[in-house]
């Protein structure tokens, strides 16, 4: 029974303890109660523009926090975090990005401005308002699109985990990116065996004190989404640019990143992102990788609780 339907049964219990008293006094119009207000439940669906239906999670009560995970991940991927912050005081909500743990695989809009309409789906019906909006790696990169998109009107602060910004592809003007013929070889090979692939190279990922159990989890998780939503989503990160976008944020903004971090270089990616938003601050984490949310769980959930909180 939810709590709707428990709050009906009480409406209709208290109606019939007072039915004796009311049946000697005069007889007034009979008035429809109001359906009791319902804050939206801690797990269900959100319907995209486009219909696809969008898993979310969301767990304590206080001020917001939005999770958005890395490439291939789900939202199970911040359970480290949402747990002991939701425990501080802090209503942590994460979703599934189209394709990626219960969500809906559409098919389609694996491109940047449509994931981030999808997260500004997220926040416009969950009512998130004075938010603390988290992304890690492809995550960072749908926030700083959301915000760029649709306006920075419910988000309070903003935090990038190992982003993906600037711009990772090799260009005259970005000399030091990634030759566009390396995520291309990456998707073939995706094709054809992208569990393999995942765990062959799952290692620099973490660090060498993270338990085999987590990472068979952390691959687990990955293996399990849409292999077109994979390969969609490289492609898609693989040439967006956001160089042009970055200036424009304007709410205070945090950067965590290790300075040992293989996946998104932090000279490619975390300085020049620091570089580019106005009054932002990049927290180096020496010898980090780019999972350091499960490296440096203890140090990121209290970067991010303070800055929340501040």
């Amino acid at each position: 029974m939810d709590r709707r339907d428990m709050l009906t049964l009480m409406t209709m219990a208290s109606a019939a303890g007072a039915a004796g008293e009311a049946a000697a006094a005069p007889k007034s119009p009979t008035k429809t109660p109001k359906a009791p207000t319902r804050a939206a439940p801690p797990h269900g669906l959100i319907e995209a523009r486009d219909g696809a239906a969008l898993s979310y999670r969301s767990w304590g009560q206080g001020r917001p926090i939005l999770f958005v995970a890395a490439w291939g991940m789900t939202s199970q991927a911040w359970q480290y975090q949402m747990a002991p912050l939701s425990e501080q005081g802090f209503r942590c909500i994460a979703f599934d990005r189209r394709g990626h743990g219960k969500s809906q695989d559409p098919g389609e809009g694996y491109d940047m401005d449509t994931l981030a309409s999808d997260l500004a789906e997220v926040i416009d019906q969950l009512d998130l308002t004075d938010l603390t909006l988290v992304g890690h790696s492809l995550g960072a990169a749908e926030c700083v699109r959301y915000l760029t998109r649709h306006g920075a009107g419910r988000v309070r602060r903003l935090v990038l985990v190992a982003p993906t910004t600037p711009y990772l592809a090799k260009a005259t003007d970005n000399p030091d990116g990634q030759d566009p013929s390396v995520p291309k070889a990456m998707r073939a090979a995706f094709r054809t065996d992208f569990p393999g692939i995942v765990a062959a190279n799952i290692r620099p990922f973490v660090d060498a004190q993270t338990s085999q159990a987590m990472v068979d989890w952390i691959v687990a998780m990955m293996a399990s989404t849409s292999l077109q939503a994979l390969i969609e989503c490289n492609r898609a990160l693989s040439v967006a640019d956001f160089r042009a976008e970055l200036p424009k944020i304007t709410v205070p903004t945090l950067i965590l990143q290790g300075d040992a971090d293989v996946s998104a270089p932090i000279d490619l990616t975390g300085r020049k992102t620091a570089a580019l938003i106005p009054g932002s601050r990049l927290e180096v984490y020496a010898g980090a990788p780019h999972g350091l949310i499960y490296t440096h769980m203890a140090r990121v959930n209290a970067d991010l609780a303070a800055f929340a909180a501040g």
